[in-house]
């Protein structure tokens, strides 16, 4: 009889998302007539810019035609996408990064598990709490971790607690580390690293043989020019850290799928007999291996981003989603719900009032105000007693749901 992966049996009953659908799912079945408004999972809902759109447009009919036609593409991506990354994003913020250096993938989320194939199995794992699941769950699957504790803790990993206490910025761990996961801005607190913070990261990184893994997704919602949007902007970082971007939330590739990883070749870690071995090696080894690359259609629509049309019109989708957080933000507020996040990020993160628990604020907002958001304790221990809220929809989707929710807690 096959044998199957054991470390799945450890996994939580239920991924977050799935377990809010299946709640959503029971409750719209018996409520047929109610008008439900989703600010849980943070998809996307604005069309995906006119200079895009043209470009994929352009890419379909140059797969018609003989000449222009594109079978397998190289697994790294396009030299011509990876170049303009290399200097709009990263160049020209004074970060020294090579398009060599940038692998074009399929999400930021696959690849923040997908860097576990070139990792060793007995490295000491830190993640923030309240976490981006897919860190904690990704290295359970992997058989990184014990089993999980009462509180959905993992033996194995080492929990930096996030709060309003420490601005939602974690602590250093307490004991060497190998791995650190860190998201900025962040999900799911809407917190910003200034480059203070940052810098002491990387030189703990640096002073312990550490890596980083830094996923920045939500940079493009940085509006204040004193929070760097990427790692590499902190000196030393390129010897300690990989950065993982996407173009679903700045874009809205959600449904597309393009993305990119960062793997510095000054980067190193070591195999089990001490040696020095490069990750850029390994990490181009992997991709090559079992990804056959992004197709030729998106990587076209994800290059019209960086047109001067495309970037006026990346803009205005991202001003559009942060005027939702700020009505969102601003809304809760006048009734005295505490809120945090939501200024250079797409959520806010909810103080749960009268002392609710995470689950049962989401069950009391589905069922009275037929509004759907994300319970706090999705996200760690830590997050209990808290509540995310996504700004991406409608404006009249989210003028409707603050109305709801103020005519609740007014």
């Amino acid at each position: 009889m096959v044998r199957i992966n054991d470390n799945y049996l450890k996994l939580k009953a239920g991924y977050l998302f799935p377990e809010i659908a299946r709640r959503v799912n029971s409750f719209a079945q018996a409520n047929p007539d109610a008008p439900i408004i989703k600010l849980g999972i943070g998809d996307v809902t604005e069309p995906l810019p006119e200079a895009c759109r043209s470009a994929m447009i352009q890419a379909v009919e140059d797969m018609g035609d003989r000449d222009r036609f594109k079978g397998y593409g190289p697994e790294q991506g396009y030299g011509w996408l990876r170049e303009k990354i290399a200097a709009h994003d990263f160049q020209g913020r004074g970060c020294d990064v090579d398009a060599s250096e940038i692998f074009i993938s399929d999400g930021s989320k696959c690849d923040n598990g997908n860097i576990l194939d070139i990792l060793g199995a007995d490295n000491t794992i830190a993640v923030t709490d309240p976490v981006y699941p897919v860190y904690v769950d990704t290295n359970v699957m992997a058989g990184h971790t014990g089993e999980a504790d009462d509180s959905g803790k993992y033996g194995g990993l080492v929990y930096l607690p996030m709060s309003a206490a420490n601005d939602f910025v974690a602590p250093l761990p307490d004991r060497p580390v190998d791995l650190i996961y860190l998201c900025f801005p962040n999900n799911p607190t809407g917190a910003v690293a200034s480059r203070e913070t940052l810098q002491i990261w990387v030189d703990y990184a640096r002073a312990h043989g550490s890596l980083i893994l830094f996923d920045a997704a939500y940079e493009s919602y940085i509006t204040d020019p004193a929070i760097p949007h990427s790692i590499y902007e902190i000196e030393g970082a390129r010897e300690c850290a990989i950065e993982f971007r996407s173009f679903s939330k700045s874009a809205g590739f959600t449904g597309t799928r393009c993305a990119l990883t960062v793997v510095p070749k000054s980067l190193r870690g070591t195999t089990s007999d001490g040696t020095l071995t490069d990750l850029w090696s390994l990490w181009n080894r992997r991709q090559s291996t079992k990804f056959n690359g992004v197709s030729y259609i998106i990587q076209r629509g994800a290059e019209a981003v960086y047109s001067e049309a495309g970037q006026d019109q990346i803009q205005t989708l991202i001003a559009f989603y942060l005027e939702n957080a700020r009505i969102i933000r601003e809304k809760l507020q006048s009734v005295g719900i505490t809120v945090y996040g939501g200024v250079n990020a797409p959520y806010v993160w909810v103080q749960t009032p009268g002392g609710l628990s995470s689950w049962d604020f989401f069950d009391q907002l589905l069922h009275t105000c037929h509004v759907v958001g994300t319970p706090g304790s999705g996200f760690g221990s830590a997050g209990e007693g808290y509540f995310r809220i996504s700004a991406f929809n409608s404006r009249a989707n989210v003028e409707e749901a603050m109305a709801r929710i103020t005519a609740k807690f007014a």
